[in-house]
């Protein structure tokens, strides 16, 4: 089992998981972040951080699809371990539903 970030991360970015992830397994785009599942050890502690509620477990029905999404851009985005500012809209942004099409492909 590994840990996904699903859409709702797109235009939040928040980066609570990351402070708490002993692994360093989170990787950050310009408006999103993933998780690696090679990296990730499945110890949870980065779900209930997210303010988002954008981390799930890859055993969620829901979760599968982003597995992919996960593993091909933590292998194209740098590594993130500290704690970061939100994006600047996060709150306008967290809890609307199906952000995909707002996903920018570029590393941060």
């Amino acid at each position: 089992m590994t840990f996904v970030v699903t859409d709702n991360c797109i235009k939040c970015k928040y980066t609570d998981c990351v402070e708490v992830c002993p692994v360093d397994c989170f990787y950050e785009g310009e408006n999103m972040l993933v998780i690696h599942p090679d990296e990730c050890i499945d110890c949870g502690v980065c779900e209930p951080e997210c303010p988002a509620e954008a981390i799930l477990p890859d055993t969620e029905p829901e979760a599968q699809k982003w597995l992919d999404l996960n593993a091909k851009y933590a292998s194209q985005w740098p590594v993130i371990t500290e704690k970061i500012d939100p994006l600047p809209e996060a709150e306008e942004w967290n809890g609307v539903g199906g952000k995909l099409e707002h996903l920018s492909e570029k590393a941060a």
